[in-house]
């Protein structure tokens, strides 16, 4: 008698939900948290290492589940590039949108925790918010935040699409994506203290104020922008890879 295997289910869509909240979370609790409670101390270079280790733990971490998006140009891009279904974006973005919330409202919780006035402490810091003009930390333009967030969210796509393509060295695309999300923040914290993450982006400027509020929508429609050009083009560049 022939025995066949039973077949084994791929994660439910609860569960994708959870690992991409979760993996949101952690990427911005832990950099924003780097951000607002030790910039001072570990400067430019750790906020950008902190973005990025905090993508590697989330890839290895959640990635099986989910894939690791944990950004909704992410999502898109991928999209784009056939990589994704469309359909299932709204509640990969969803998960992501909460999850950021999340880590941006248990930091503001410790801020508030941490002395009488740390909650508005932070929020008058800007709370590690995106910003141009007179609130970026070089004064730079919303042209040159405008052109940091398409290119350098596109060539992160690149990296992505390239690192998790057939043809790529299995187990180090999660090393590969990290290092890139920090070779992105050591370009543009200066410039607009680094999106390339609407999920990242809303959840600071809920808390970072008013101006933060007002100049989201650069920070969402951007990285969206540089994300689904970035996954066209790969389409067709990673067609046979």
């Amino acid at each position: 008698m022939k025995h066949t295997s039973p077949t084994t289910a791929g994660p439910t869509t609860g569960a994708k939900f959870g690992a991409e909240a979760l993996g949101t979370f952690v990427l911005v609790l832990g950099g924003c948290g780097t951000a607002i409670f030790a910039g001072d101390y570990v400067g430019y270079l750790g906020v950008a290492l902190a973005f990025g280790l905090t993508v590697v733990v989330g890839a290895y971490a959640f990635g099986p589940i989910s894939g690791g998006h944990f950004n909704p140009a992410v999502t898109c891009g991928l999209a784009a590039a056939g990589r994704f279904e469309w359909h299932d974006a709204g509640t990969y973005i969803a998960a992501q949108v909460l999850g950021g919330l999340a880590a941006t409202s248990l930091i503001a919780g410790i801020a508030a925790a941490r002395s009488e006035d740390g909650f508005s402490m932070v929020v008058d810091s800007g709370f590690a918010a995106n910003g141009y003009g007179d609130h970026s930390p070089t004064g730079a333009s919303m042209t040159a935040a405008i052109l940091v967030e398409f290119f350098l969210t596109a060539v992160f796509l690149f990296v992505i699409i390239g690192a998790t393509a057939k043809a790529a060295a299995p187990g180090f695309a999660g090393l590969a994506i990290g290092l890139t999300l920090t070779l992105v923040h050591l370009i543009s914290i200066p410039i607009d203290n680094t999106s390339v993450n609407p999920a990242r982006s809303l959840a600071a400027a809920v808390y970072g104020g008013g101006w933060a509020l007002g100049q989201l929508w650069l920070f969402i429609l951007f990285p969206i922008a540089g994300g689904v050009v970035a996954g066209l083009i790969s389409k067709p560049l990673f067609k046979q890879a």
